[in-house]
């Protein structure tokens, strides 16, 4: 156990918490804890499966109850109203972060490793766990308690899925070495596993059957898992026909996305992302 994780757990509890002293130093504590990465929302253990810390979404949720509305940044260049528990982060040459120039913005409680590369404009949303290497392309976003590995490629206008409630709801989790396309959306606690390639357009929910050509498998979330995209899958956009009533008549069909083949050193020269840009 975190020595935080009780006091946050009481505090959260307590619906008639007010913005007291002690509230607002365990928060900053936690806050600071989560934004240099000693904490997260979700963690991978040691047999492969990943665990949602609950806990650190109600420190996150308790942030957002002690918070005020202040007004933020530059009124002359840019201004925001939002609460004060959660400004925009601010980085320097010491984080080893790249950050373009261009209206990008990371929340504090969001944690960016060292040789991460954010093209403008992007966002990072609280609780989110970006890894070394990754780079963040032009208008794409990392919800909220979203966990990405090492050398992942978000490329443009990709979307990964926030969530904070309910607690124990899992976040996205997009593994090592991943590369989602462009206009991809990864939503609802969907699981990319290490070395997949999304390719442009894919959409992953937990109502959405990922077909497996390869290996003749339908993968599906339940009740207790979510939509896991296997290990070096390569997932095209694709539909399916709908072979009941006036759909059928109208020769209807529906998206799904489809596994096509597994990564091999062709795929693997194509998405190579150059060590330069990084």
């Amino acid at each position: 156990m975190h020595p935080l994780q009780e006091d946050i757990q009481r505090l959260f509890a307590d619906s008639a918490i007010k913005d007291t002293a002690e509230a607002r130093r365990v928060f900053a504590q936690f806050r600071d804890a989560l934004t240099a990465g000693q904490i997260r929302a979700a963690e991978k253990r040691s047999d492969g499966t990943w665990h949602t810390n609950a806990w650190v979404k109600q420190g996150i949720l308790l942030g957002f109850r002690l918070g005020n509305l202040v007004e933020m940044g530059d009124p002359k260049v840019l201004s925001f109203v939002d609460k004060d528990t959660f400004p925009a982060r601010s980085f320097h040459l010491a984080d080893r972060v790249r950050v373009v120039p261009g209206g990008s913005s990371v929340r504090m409680g969001a944690y960016v490793a060292p040789s991460v590369v954010c093209m403008p404009p992007m966002y990072i949303n609280v609780g989110a766990y970006v890894d070394e290497g990754t780079m963040i392309d032009s208008h794409a976003l990392v919800g909220s308690c979203a966990q990405i590995g090492k050398r992942v490629h978000l490329s443009a206008a990709s979307q990964i899925g926030g969530v904070l409630e309910p607690v124990n709801a899992s976040p996205v989790i997009i593994e090592d070495d991943v590369l989602v396309g462009g206009n991809c959306g990864i939503y609802e606690g969907a699981l990319v596993r290490t070395r997949a390639v999304l390719g442009s357009g894919v959409i992953l929910t937990r109502s959405t059957p990922l077909y497996d050509i390869v290996r003749g498998e339908i993968y599906r979330a339940t009740a207790d898992t979510p939509l896991t995209v296997p290990e070096g899958a390569v997932v095209v956009p694709g539909s399916r026909a709908i072979n009941k009533g006036k759909a059928s008549e109208w020769g209807l069909s529906v998206y799904t996305p489809i596994i096509v083949k597994y990564r091999d050193e062709k795929t693997d020269a194509s998405v190579e992302l150059e060590d330069l840009l990084r």
